[in-house]
């Protein structure tokens, strides 16, 4: 049971973001986001988005730093990954 997070590289709404999944279940997930403070909002198909200011209190908690790509191949090793346009997304 792990939760990963990438750095944060991605911008948007002036902000750097980070990725954040589990390799487990969207359960999880949803409990370590919760616990690191993030609004439901904040989750999108397969993960959330992390603002910067959030990446050093995740890993605090528990959420292991690995690479964009890496996370990507995790979340669809683990089966959890939901693409933007495909069913149950």
């Amino acid at each position: 049971m792990t939760v990963f997070i990438d750095r944060p590289l991605w911008p948007a709404r002036g902000r750097l973001w980070s990725h954040m999944v589990s390799d487990t279940s969207f359960a999880e997930l949803h409990d370590f986001a919760a616990r690191l403070g993030m609004p439901p909002r904040a989750f999108e198909r397969d993960h959330y988005d992390v603002p910067a200011d959030l990446y050093e209190p995740a890993l605090r908690l528990g959420a292991e730093p690995i690479g964009s790509q890496e996370l990507v191949a995790r979340l669809i090793r683990a089966g959890l990954r939901r693409r933007k346009h495909s069913p149950g997304a």
